[in-house]
Protein backbone atom coordinates (compact mmCIF):
# COMPACT_ATOMS: atom_id res chain seq x y z
CA UNK A 1 0.00 0.00 0.00
CA UNK A 2 1.57 3.64 -0.99
CA UNK A 3 2.01 5.85 2.21
CA UNK A 4 -1.20 7.91 1.59
CA UNK A 5 0.70 11.29 1.27
CA UNK A 6 1.92 9.84 -1.44
CA UNK A 7 -0.59 8.71 -3.28
CA UNK A 8 -2.08 11.54 -4.71
CA UNK A 9 1.10 13.05 -5.85
CA UNK A 10 1.81 9.85 -7.69
CA UNK A 11 -1.82 10.07 -8.82
CA UNK A 12 -1.25 13.88 -10.62
CA UNK A 13 2.53 12.91 -11.81
CA UNK A 14 3.95 15.41 -9.77
CA UNK A 15 5.38 13.16 -7.08
CA UNK A 16 9.45 14.65 -6.03
CA UNK A 17 11.76 12.69 -4.42
CA UNK A 18 15.18 14.55 -3.33
CA UNK A 19 17.98 11.61 -2.41
CA UNK A 20 20.55 12.71 0.24
CA UNK A 21 22.55 9.37 -1.17
CA UNK A 22 22.60 5.94 0.36
CA UNK A 23 25.99 6.20 1.37
CA UNK A 24 25.34 9.32 2.87
CA UNK A 25 26.06 9.76 6.55
CA UNK A 26 26.84 13.07 7.35
CA UNK A 27 24.70 14.82 9.39
CA UNK A 28 25.36 18.16 7.74
CA UNK A 29 24.78 17.60 4.46
CA UNK A 30 21.84 15.05 4.97
CA UNK A 31 20.69 18.24 6.61
CA UNK A 32 21.14 20.89 3.83
CA UNK A 33 19.50 18.68 1.51
CA UNK A 34 16.36 17.95 3.28
CA UNK A 35 15.97 21.32 4.19
CA UNK A 36 16.59 22.26 0.50
CA UNK A 37 13.59 19.87 -0.22
CA UNK A 38 11.28 21.15 1.92
CA UNK A 39 11.93 25.04 1.21
CA UNK A 40 11.44 23.83 -2.26
CA UNK A 41 8.45 21.82 -2.04
CA UNK A 42 9.31 18.58 -2.85
CA UNK A 43 6.91 15.40 -2.20
CA UNK A 44 9.25 13.08 -0.26
CA UNK A 45 13.03 13.07 1.01
CA UNK A 46 15.15 10.09 0.71
CA UNK A 47 17.94 9.56 3.62
CA UNK A 48 20.74 6.38 4.33
CA UNK A 49 18.72 4.16 6.13
CA UNK A 50 19.88 4.99 9.93
CA UNK A 51 17.97 6.03 12.76
CA UNK A 52 20.01 8.80 13.99
CA UNK A 53 19.58 10.89 10.08
CA UNK A 54 15.98 9.97 10.87
CA UNK A 55 15.52 11.20 13.58
CA UNK A 56 17.47 14.69 13.17
CA UNK A 57 15.44 15.22 9.80
CA UNK A 58 12.16 14.37 12.02
CA UNK A 59 12.87 17.96 12.83
CA UNK A 60 13.69 19.64 10.09
CA UNK A 61 10.38 18.38 7.73
CA UNK A 62 6.93 17.14 8.30
CA UNK A 63 7.43 15.42 4.83
CA UNK A 64 7.56 11.78 4.61
CA UNK A 65 10.83 10.47 5.08
CA UNK A 66 12.12 7.31 2.93
CA UNK A 67 14.98 5.06 3.81
CA UNK A 68 17.61 3.57 1.79
CA UNK A 69 19.59 0.34 1.86
CA UNK A 70 20.79 -2.80 0.27
CA UNK A 71 20.54 -4.85 3.66
CA UNK A 72 16.97 -5.12 4.94
CA UNK A 73 18.00 -5.23 8.72
CA UNK A 74 18.97 -1.92 8.70
CA UNK A 75 15.12 -0.67 7.55
CA UNK A 76 13.69 -1.96 11.19
CA UNK A 77 15.27 0.89 13.09
CA UNK A 78 14.91 3.51 10.90
CA UNK A 79 11.32 2.85 10.60
CA UNK A 80 11.34 2.34 14.44
CA UNK A 81 12.90 5.70 14.65
CA UNK A 82 10.35 7.45 12.60
CA UNK A 83 11.22 6.90 8.60
CA UNK A 84 7.36 6.45 6.64
CA UNK A 85 8.90 4.24 3.69
CA UNK A 86 11.69 2.24 2.46
CA UNK A 87 13.75 1.86 -0.79
CA UNK A 88 15.75 -1.02 -1.97
CA UNK A 89 18.06 0.65 -4.50
CA UNK A 90 20.02 4.16 -5.43
CA UNK A 91 22.86 1.42 -6.22
CA UNK A 92 24.79 4.68 -7.60
CA UNK A 93 27.15 4.90 -5.12
CA UNK A 94 28.36 1.13 -5.70
CA UNK A 95 28.94 0.81 -9.34
CA UNK A 96 31.96 2.80 -8.65
CA UNK A 97 33.45 0.33 -6.63
CA UNK A 98 32.37 -2.30 -9.14
CA UNK A 99 29.25 -3.61 -7.58
CA UNK A 100 26.25 -5.20 -9.39
CA UNK A 101 22.96 -5.81 -8.22
CA UNK A 102 21.69 -9.04 -10.31
CA UNK A 103 17.55 -9.34 -11.02
CA UNK A 104 17.63 -12.24 -8.60
CA UNK A 105 19.74 -10.15 -5.44
CA UNK A 106 17.04 -7.76 -5.35
CA UNK A 107 13.92 -9.92 -5.89
CA UNK A 108 15.58 -11.68 -2.70
CA UNK A 109 16.42 -8.92 -1.00
CA UNK A 110 12.67 -7.40 -1.88
CA UNK A 111 11.47 -10.83 -0.65
CA UNK A 112 13.43 -10.70 2.81
CA UNK A 113 12.62 -6.70 3.13
CA UNK A 114 8.80 -7.83 3.33
CA UNK A 115 8.78 -10.69 5.69
CA UNK A 116 10.95 -7.86 8.37
CA UNK A 117 8.15 -5.19 7.37
CA UNK A 118 4.80 -6.52 5.28
CA UNK A 119 2.72 -3.49 5.96
CA UNK A 120 5.48 -0.58 5.13
CA UNK A 121 5.24 1.34 1.99
CA UNK A 122 8.25 -0.55 -0.29
CA UNK A 123 10.04 1.10 -3.30
CA UNK A 124 12.36 -1.01 -4.72
CA UNK A 125 15.04 -0.14 -7.70
CA UNK A 126 15.67 -2.31 -11.31
CA UNK A 127 19.31 -2.27 -12.01
CA UNK A 128 20.06 -0.60 -15.29
CA UNK A 129 22.89 -2.63 -15.49
CA UNK A 130 19.82 -5.36 -16.91
CA UNK A 131 18.85 -5.08 -20.50
CA UNK A 132 15.88 -3.79 -20.49
CA UNK A 133 13.75 -6.63 -21.09
CA UNK A 134 14.97 -8.07 -17.81
CA UNK A 135 13.99 -4.87 -15.94
CA UNK A 136 10.90 -5.16 -16.97
CA UNK A 137 10.47 -8.39 -16.38
CA UNK A 138 11.95 -7.95 -12.72
CA UNK A 139 10.08 -4.90 -11.82
CA UNK A 140 6.79 -7.85 -12.52
CA UNK A 141 8.79 -10.09 -10.62
CA UNK A 142 8.94 -7.17 -7.73
CA UNK A 143 5.80 -6.20 -7.33
CA UNK A 144 4.33 -9.75 -6.83
CA UNK A 145 6.88 -9.99 -4.16
CA UNK A 146 5.30 -6.81 -2.65
CA UNK A 147 7.01 -3.62 -3.92
CA UNK A 148 4.64 -1.07 -4.04
CA UNK A 149 6.77 1.73 -5.63
CA UNK A 150 9.31 0.72 -8.88
CA UNK A 151 12.05 3.16 -9.54
CA UNK A 152 14.36 3.05 -12.31
CA UNK A 153 17.64 4.18 -13.20
CA UNK A 154 20.33 4.97 -15.98
CA UNK A 155 21.99 8.29 -15.39
CA UNK A 156 25.32 6.58 -14.15
CA UNK A 157 25.03 4.08 -17.60
CA UNK A 158 24.86 7.21 -19.61
CA UNK A 159 27.36 9.07 -21.12
CA UNK A 160 26.24 12.29 -23.39
CA UNK A 161 28.44 13.88 -26.06
CA UNK A 162 26.34 17.33 -25.91
CA UNK A 163 26.39 19.85 -23.42
CA UNK A 164 23.17 21.98 -22.57
CA UNK A 165 19.76 20.97 -23.23
CA UNK A 166 20.74 17.65 -25.72
CA UNK A 167 23.20 16.78 -22.87
CA UNK A 168 20.43 16.51 -19.95
CA UNK A 169 17.98 14.48 -22.42
CA UNK A 170 21.21 12.09 -23.21
CA UNK A 171 21.69 11.58 -20.00
CA UNK A 172 18.54 10.83 -19.01
CA UNK A 173 17.48 8.46 -22.00
CA UNK A 174 18.47 5.01 -20.31
CA UNK A 175 16.39 5.90 -16.95
CA UNK A 176 13.43 7.54 -19.77
CA UNK A 177 13.23 4.43 -21.63
CA UNK A 178 13.14 2.18 -18.48
CA UNK A 179 10.33 4.08 -16.94
CA UNK A 180 8.49 3.78 -20.70
CA UNK A 181 8.66 0.23 -20.91
CA UNK A 182 8.27 -0.65 -17.37
CA UNK A 183 5.10 1.79 -16.42
CA UNK A 184 3.51 0.08 -18.90
CA UNK A 185 4.10 -3.73 -17.52
CA UNK A 186 3.55 -2.99 -14.10
CA UNK A 187 0.04 -1.45 -12.10
CA UNK A 188 2.25 0.29 -9.69
CA UNK A 189 3.74 4.03 -9.62
CA UNK A 190 7.21 4.28 -11.07
CA UNK A 191 9.57 6.67 -10.14
CA UNK A 192 12.30 7.97 -13.26
CA UNK A 193 15.32 8.72 -10.93
CA UNK A 194 18.93 9.16 -11.89
CA UNK A 195 19.83 12.10 -14.45
CA UNK A 196 16.70 13.68 -14.54
CA UNK A 197 16.37 17.70 -14.83
CA UNK A 198 14.12 20.05 -14.85
CA UNK A 199 14.30 19.86 -18.51
CA UNK A 200 13.74 15.72 -18.59
CA UNK A 201 11.48 15.33 -15.97
CA UNK A 202 8.37 16.36 -18.10
CA UNK A 203 10.06 13.60 -20.62
CA UNK A 204 9.05 11.02 -17.65
CA UNK A 205 6.00 12.00 -16.60
CA UNK A 206 5.22 11.61 -20.55
CA UNK A 207 7.04 8.23 -20.97
CA UNK A 208 4.33 6.64 -18.14
CA UNK A 209 6.15 7.68 -14.93
CA UNK A 210 4.49 8.84 -11.53
CA UNK A 211 7.42 11.05 -10.59
CA UNK A 212 11.17 11.83 -10.16
CA UNK A 213 13.85 11.34 -8.03
CA UNK A 214 16.78 13.60 -7.69
CA UNK A 215 19.87 13.06 -6.33
CA UNK A 216 23.49 14.64 -7.14
CA UNK A 217 21.82 17.97 -8.53
CA UNK A 218 21.01 19.00 -5.68
CA UNK A 219 23.09 17.11 -2.81
CA UNK A 220 26.09 18.19 -4.53
CA UNK A 221 25.69 21.63 -4.62
CA UNK A 222 27.55 23.99 -1.71
CA UNK A 223 24.53 26.57 -1.66
CA UNK A 224 21.78 26.50 0.28
CA UNK A 225 19.99 29.16 -2.13
CA UNK A 226 21.34 26.84 -5.28
CA UNK A 227 19.83 23.83 -3.73
CA UNK A 228 16.90 25.29 -2.98
CA UNK A 229 16.23 26.80 -6.69
CA UNK A 230 17.10 23.43 -8.17
CA UNK A 231 14.21 21.60 -6.44
CA UNK A 232 11.78 24.53 -6.72
CA UNK A 233 12.71 24.31 -10.80
CA UNK A 234 11.72 20.37 -10.69
CA UNK A 235 8.64 21.18 -8.67
CA UNK A 236 7.47 24.18 -11.66
CA UNK A 237 8.59 21.70 -13.96
CA UNK A 238 6.84 18.85 -12.96
CA UNK A 239 3.50 21.00 -12.67
CA UNK A 240 3.44 21.88 -15.75
CA UNK A 241 3.75 18.17 -17.23
CA UNK A 242 0.94 17.30 -15.05
CA UNK A 243 -1.15 20.22 -16.24
CA UNK A 244 -0.46 19.18 -19.98
CA UNK A 245 -1.14 15.42 -19.00
CA UNK A 246 -4.77 16.92 -17.91
CA UNK A 247 -5.57 18.94 -21.07
CA UNK A 248 -4.55 15.82 -23.35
Amino acid sequence: MIHPKLQGAFDQGIALKIISGLNNFDPTRVAATVKAAHLGGATFVDIAADSDLVSLCRELTDMPICVSAVEPNRFVSAIAAGADLIEIGNYDSFYALGRRFEALEVLSLTQQTRSLLPHITLSVTVPHTLELSQQVHLAEELVKAGADIIQTEGGTSSAPTHGGTLGLIEKAAPTLAAAYEISRAVSVPVLCASGISSVTAPLAIAAGASGVGVGSAVNQLNSEVAMVAVVRSLVEALAVASKDRVRV
